[in-house]
């Protein structure tokens, strides 16, 4: 079961100045510790995340939110921390659905709990939500296991099972990577239905770049298993 006192939130943050202040303040009434990883951001993220009540590390360097979630993962840990919070710092998860991942969390005793934005994709632009569908498709195929909404960030996770997990990936990918492992290890997953809030910032992630990197770490996922595309 997770109790407040043993979770932290972990978000790792690129040029979040607008919204990062807003977004502590509400998570710190459900969680004792916020951990902001600023990676490499060129704007005043840092510092209206720690005047905002946040732990707050800074990257000189922009290394992905793979490896920035990572960091914060290890000082939660350091800190004797046994659950980890993991968001996204551009607003778009709400806060208020916090309560709803614990309680999942405590009535089906998942080591990892998901926030699932397609059980109420409304407002969810729709390139986003079909890429989602396609991604979570082929994760669930190749995790054995339904996974409703695979790249959503906001998440609860049992941190000894997390770095039992020794997830590599450096980028968007964790997010996938952290689902198969899980998947792998036998350890019980959940989804829980959230809603997600557009406010019209732009998306963090490269429409190509990005994608292509996924696909690239799927194929070798489906290679090593001895799955055909």
């Amino acid at each position: 079961m997770c109790r407040r006192h043993e979770c932290a939130a972990v978000i790792p943050c690129l040029d979040e100045a607008p919204r990062i202040s807003e977004v502590v303040r509400q998570v710190r009434r459900h969680v004792n510790l916020v951990i902001v990883v600023d990676d490499g951001s060129r704007d005043d993220t840092a510092n209206l995340a720690a005047h905002a009540g946040a732990s707050v590390i800074r990257r000189p360097f922009n290394g992905g939110k793979g490896s920035a979630a990572r960091l914060g993962w290890d000082l939660a840990r350091k800190l004797g921390f046994q659950w980890v919070l993991c968001m996204d710092g551009d607003g778009q998860h709400a806060a208020d659905d916090i309560p709803a991942l614990f309680e999942c969390a405590r009535l089906s005793n998942a080591m990892l709990v998901v926030g699932n934005r397609m059980a109420k994709p409304d407002g969810m632009p729709a390139l986003r939500f079909w890429v989602n569908l396609w991604m979570s498709a082929g994760l669930s195929r190749l995790g054995r296991q339904v996974f409703p909404d695979s790249q959503c960030g906001f998440r609860l996770v049992h941190l000894p099972s997390l770095i039992q997990a020794s997830l590599r990936s450096s980028h968007f990918e964790v997010e996938s990577e952290m689902l198969l492992a899980f998947a792998r290890l036998g350890l019980p997953i959940s989804f829980v239905p959230i809603q997600t809030l557009y406010r019209g910032s732009q998306s963090k992630i490269n429409p190509v770049v990005d994608t292509w990197r996924w696909i690239r770490w799927r194929l070798a996922q489906m290679a090593f298993f001895g799955l055909e595309a």
